[in-house]
C-alpha cells in the first residue's frame, strides 16, 4: 500500500484515479480549467510535467510521430511534428507550477508532476508534492530515479517499452535507498497505442511478480480499456485530458474530453461496485430475499398429534421461510405434538424437540 496525500492506493483500496494535464493544456488559464473539470468529476489528482525543451532535446530539428483525430471524429491521421516544439508547449514556470498546486489543494485534489531533472525533484519536494513521476523513457536514467528514491516520496515509474528485467532494476534502485513507496505503471506505448498492444495481461503479471500498488497509464482513445485495468485489478488509472480530441496535436486523440470526465470517474466506482467483495458473505437484505425464493416444507395432507412424519406427507414449496429442504431430513420420523393440517409451513414448534 501506498498512500499519496490522504488517500490510500493498493488491494482493498477505491482507484486512485489522476488525470493528466501535461501534454493537452495550452498555459496556465487552460491548466486551470482541467483541474475545475477533475474537482468536478470527483477525480483524485491532477498531474503536469516539469518540462524544460531546452535541456531535454539536443537537436532541435528532430521529428515526433504521432496519430491525430480528423475534425469528422472518423479517421486516425499521422503526421509530423518537431520534438522540441511539442515539448517546448508544454513549460510552466515554477510560479505557475505553484499556484496550480495550491489551485488544487484548496479543490483538495492532489497535485504531482513527472520530473525529468534532479533539480526538479528538490522543486516538488519543496512545494510539498508526495509522489514523483518517471517517465517510461527515464525507466534506465538510474541517476535520477536515485535521487528520487532518496527524497522519501513515494515514486510512480512509467513502464512503456521496458522489459521485465528493467524494471526490476529500476524497483532495485528505489529499494536500495531504503524507499518502499513504489508505484508501477503499465503503460502501453504509441501515441495513440495500437490495439494489439495495449495487453492489459501485463496488469497480472506485474501484481504477481511486484508487492506494489500496479497502475494503468492508458494511450488509447475512449476509456474502455481503463474500466477492464480495473477489473483485472490495477489500483491507479491515469487518463490525459483534453477540451477536444480534434486537436491536432500529439496525445489528444487518446484523451478524454471535460465533458466525458464525471461519466469515467462514475464508469469506474460503477465498476468496482460490481466487482464487490472477495469473500461469498450475505448482508442481511440478501438473506430475505433469497428466502422469498428459495423452498421450504409445507404439510401436503392432515396429520393427528402423535403421527410420526413421513417425507411423503411433505411438498417443498416458496417462500423459504419455515424448514429447509436440506433440514428436513432431522424431523422425518419424529412425533407431532399437535393437529397439523394441509399446505402449512413445518415448523419445529410442531415437535418435542
Amino acid at each position: 500500500m501506498v498512500k499519496i496525500g490522504k488517500k490510500k492506493i493498493g488491494d482493498g483500496n477505491p482507484t486512485y484515479i489522476t488525470f493528466e494535464i501535461g501534454p493537452t493544456h495550452s498555459g496556465f488559464k487552460s491548466c486551470v480549467k482541467y483541474i475545475d473539470s477533475a474537482y468536478k468529476a470527483k477525480a483524485d489528482a491532477i498531474k503536469i510535467q516539469m518540462v524544460n525543451a531546452e535541456r531535454l532535446i539536443s537537436n532541435k530539428k528532430q521529428l515526433f510521430e504521432f496519430g491525430y483525430l480528423t475534425k469528422n471524429r472518423k479517421t486516425i491521421k499521422r503526421k509530423e511534428e518537431s520534438l522540441f516544439e511539442i515539448l517546448k508547449r508544454r513549460e510552466l514556470s515554477k510560479e505557475e507550477i505553484l499556484k496550480l498546486k495550491k489551485i488544487a489543494e484548496k479543490l483538495d485534489l492532489d497535485f504531482f508532476c513527472t520530473v525529468f531533472f534532479e533539480d526538479d525533484i528538490d522543486f516538488v519536494k519543496e512545494i510539498g508534492c508526495d509522489t514523483i513521476k518517471i517517465a517510461s523513457a527515464d525507466l534506465n536514467y538510474i541517476q535520477l530515479i536515485k535521487k528520487a528514491a532518496k527524497s522519501n516520496l513515494s515514486i510512480q515509474i512509467d513502464t512503456g517499452m521496458s522489459s521485465l528485467n528493467e524494471i526490476y532494476k529500476a524497483v532495485k534502485t528505489i529499494q536500495l535507498e531504503k524507499n518502499n513507496k513504489i508505484i508501477i505503471h503499465h503503460c502501453p506505448s504509441g501515441y495513440p497505442a495500437r490495439i494489439n498492444s495495449i495487453d492489459l495481461n501485463i496488469i497480472k503479471t506485474l501484481k504477481k511478480k511486484f508487492n506494489f500498488p500496479i497502475a494503468f497509464s492508458d494511450h488509447y482513445p475512449g476509456y474502455d480499456f481503463d474500466i477492464l485495468a480495473v477489473a483485472l485489478g490495477a489500483n491507479l488509472i491515469e487518463k490525459t485530458l483534453t477540451f477536444d480530441r480534434t486537436i491536432p496535436e500529439v496525445e489528444h486523440v487518446m484523451s478524454i474530453e471535460t465533458k466525458e470526465t464525471k461519466s469515467f470517474v462514475n464508469k469506474i466506482r460503477e465498476t468496482e461496485k460490481g466487482l464487490g467483495r472477495y469473500n461469498r458473505k450475505l448482508n442481511l437484505s440478501q438473506k430475505k430475499k433469497r428466502d422469498k425464493i428459495r423452498r421450504s416444507a409445507f404439510y401436503n395432507t392432515n396429520l393427528l398429534k402423535g403421527t410420526k412424519l413421513k417425507l411423503q406427507n411433505i411438498e417443498f414449496k416458496r417462500p423459504g421461510l419455515g424448514i429447509k429442504p436440506d433440514e428436513i431430513s432431522k424431523f422425518i420420523g419424529k412425533v407431532l405434538s399437535k393437529n397439523v393440517y394441509s399446505e402449512r409451513c413445518v415448523s419445529k414448534k410442531d415437535f418435542n424437540i
